[in-house]
């Protein structure tokens, strides 16, 4: 028989952010709507006090990936609604928010696994250095975990409606102008940009009831502190985003 607890659940909890996230990924646009879907990601999450001690870390640097949960905090909302429209179903289909992955839930926080680059100390600050992330400039991180092997990978889960990754993906094409840009760039400050850029855009960032289409209409996504912009073309059944500039 289960018992009530004699005390009251806390109606609220007051979180302290572990890190704040310096992201390549400089806005909601863009990115990749799962972690692992670009391995060219690359983030600081700048350790704040009081928990900037070597001493809370030690023993991570034997970790290869890691847990982090953060706060959606470009998506908190006033209010919570129970249904939400997953990118995934074309965004037609009404799924509840605790079914989905959607950034809009009540509490707003998420949870990613990453790749562990390690830590450093820069200035005074102490960074964990990650890669293969979805983390916007700016986010709060709210608790890092080593990931487990043994334990945290499932291979006989299942969902139903999201069991595989997205496998399309449309071919990208630099005009000249965006490859004289890139190359004039430094691979130290912008590490991988192309094949991050690859990333980006060949998922189709645009929203559900844009995807597929061709447009006129140029869009950006702003990575580091560049502009990155692109556009969609069917020519002829060859589907393709052409990047124009990046600067």
């Amino acid at each position: 028989m289960l018992r009530h607890p004699s005390k009251p659940a806390a109606e609220a909890l007051t979180l302290t952010p572990i890190a704040i996230t310096r992201s390549c990924f400089q806005d909601k646009f863009g990115v990749p709507r799962q972690p692992g879907l670009t391995r060219h990601a690359r983030a600081d999450l700048i350790i704040q006090p009081p928990f900037d001690r070597e001493d809370a870390f030690r023993g991570l640097e034997t970790a290869s990936h890691l847990w982090l949960t953060f706060q959606f905090h470009e998506a908190v909302r006033a209010e919570w609604r129970p249904v939400v429209r997953p990118p995934r179903l074309g965004g037609n289909r009404k799924m509840g928010v605790f079914a989905s992955r959607s950034p809009f839930r009540p509490n707003s926080l998420g949870l990613s696994v990453v790749r562990n680059e390690g830590l450093v100390r820069r200035d005074g600050q102490l960074i964990l250095r990650i890669s293969d992330h979805d983390l916007i400039e700016g986010t709060p991180i709210l608790d890092i975990k080593p990931y487990l092997p043994f334990s945290d990978s499932v291979p006989e889960a299942s969902l139903g409606w999201a069991d595989s990754p997205p496998t399309e993906r449309l071919e990208v094409v630099f005009l000249p102008e965006a490859e004289a840009q890139i190359g004039e760039l430094s691979p130290e400050d912008y590490p991988e940009l192309r094949p991050l850029i690859e990333d980006v855009v060949a998922y189709d960032p645009r929203p559900s009831f844009r995807r597929g289409r061709e447009e006129e209409r140029i869009y950006g996504a702003h990575l580091y502190d560049l502009n990155v912009r692109f556009r969609f073309v069917n020519d002829h059944s060859r589907k393709r985003v052409e990047v124009l500039t990046v600067c």
